[in-house]
């Protein structure tokens, strides 16, 4: 009797070869594009076909709450992080989870808003680090405004191409050399992202409200703590149901959490969901 046999006998009901799925911690709350819908279906997704482990943590009370995010001591003990943030406020504690995590060099990967995903008011001592903080985790801008970090209008999409240089990347395995998304182009150019970041994907905007160059929209980066960094400033909810964002994103959360990325596509996912904008609630500001 072999020793898998003997363990099966004695009740073991796990092989000796397998090993728990990875985990993946969204963490939302951006007041404008609904990520707090958008990050559970693709959550439910990512379960459903390639069997991870996945929570989704959200603002509260509502996508205007700044200043709580329930969880996120979860960190700990997750093996990535998805972070779609804007403006937040949080207090030291849960800062110091999302500290801790970084330094660790795990990986993180952030969605559009996440460039300026805390705004502390002028004199808190938080403001110079966290204001600034996308910049440390995922090589964008240091918050809204630094660096020329602005958009070319609402009324505006984006033409998104492959960049040549980086085609083999597999990031960008099945993803079409064009394509076009809802959300309006970001300027982070020319500081930004770092010379050493792999620029992935650029973008054109279409019907801007001012001059608009080319702007790289999604890179890989290795950060000053060592951790695999996907950043995309895509992320308009109606982004979210192209198969090229959707296998952009699947893509790069395979590349995070340095497993091979798939080479079948199972089609498209059904996340649906219309863009809100910035809606006054009772629980936030606008």
């Amino acid at each position: 009797m072999t020793r898998r046999s003997l363990l099966a006998t004695a009740g073991a009901a796990i092989p000796l070869s397998a090993a728990p799925a990875p985990s993946i911690l969204f963490v939302c709350g951006d007041h404008e594009y609904s990520g707090e819908f958008t990050l559970p279906l693709l959550a439910r997704e990512l379960e459903s076909r390639y069997s991870f482990r996945t929570q989704v943590l959200k603002s509260v009370p509502d996508q205007n709450g700044e200043t709580d995010i329930p969880g996120l001591d979860a960190l700990a003990s997750t093996d990535l992080a998805v972070f779609y943030l804007r403006w937040r406020r949080l207090p030291d504690n849960q800062l110091a989870h999302i500290d801790r995590y970084v330094r660790a060099g795990k990986p993180v990967l952030g969605f559009r808003t996440t460039s300026h995903s805390f705004k502390y008011p002028d004199g808190d001592p938080r403001k110079p680090k966290w204001d600034a903080w996308g910049s440390e985790a995922f090589g964008t801008p240091p918050g809204w405004g630094g660096d020329g970090h602005t958009h070319f209008g609402h009324e505006s999409s984006t033409d998104v191409s492959v960049i040549p240089s980086a085609g083999k990347h597999p990031i960008l395995r099945g993803i079409p050399a064009q394509f076009h998304v809802r959300s309006w182009l970001y300027r982070v150019l020319p500081k930004w992202p770092p010379p050493d970041a792999q620029r992935l994907l650029t973008g054109k905007a279409v019907n801007p409200n001012k001059t608009a160059e080319e702007n790289p929209v999604a890179w890989t980066w290795r950060n000053h703590h060592g951790g695999r960094a996907f950043y995309t400033s895509l992320g308009h909810p109606e982004d979210f149901g192209l198969e090229p964002m959707q296998r952009l994103t699947v893509n790069a959360i395979h590349w995070a959490l340095g497993r091979k990325v798939p080479s079948k596509w199972a089609g498209r996912m059904p996340i649906d969901v219309p863009y809100r904008g910035m809606v006054s609630t009772a629980g936030g500001k606008k």
